[in-house]
């Protein structure tokens, strides 16, 4: 099997996001974090790492996601402890 194709460090984005820059500050084998910039704003998406296995590769979340599997706010010390959330539920769910 072919190694995941994991996201993107940087990139723009398209459709409903289009022209916002997304920055990865944050990553690990549970859960990510961007800072998005509209270029009038910045805030900061945090979701699960969800591995597409029909593509072999990571989904970035799409609007629907969020309040599922994916949260956004404005401040970086709440995308922190989201973080720290979908870590530790995910390194739970590996001793179950």
């Amino acid at each position: 099997m072919s190694k995941v194709r994991e996201l993107e460090e940087d990139f723009i984005g398209k459709g409903e996001v289009k022209g916002f820059k997304f920055t990865q500050i944050k990553k690990n084998n549970y859960a990510y974090l961007y800072a998005v910039d509209t270029g009038d704003m910045v805030f900061f998406e945090v979701f699960k790492r969800v591995v597409n296995n029909r593509f072999n590769c990571v989904s970035y979340p799409r609007s629907k996601s969020f309040g599922k599997w994916a949260k956004t706010t404005r401040l970086l010390v709440d995308a922190h402890t989201y973080f720290d959330e979908y870590t530790f539920l995910g390194e739970e769910a590996q001793y179950e």
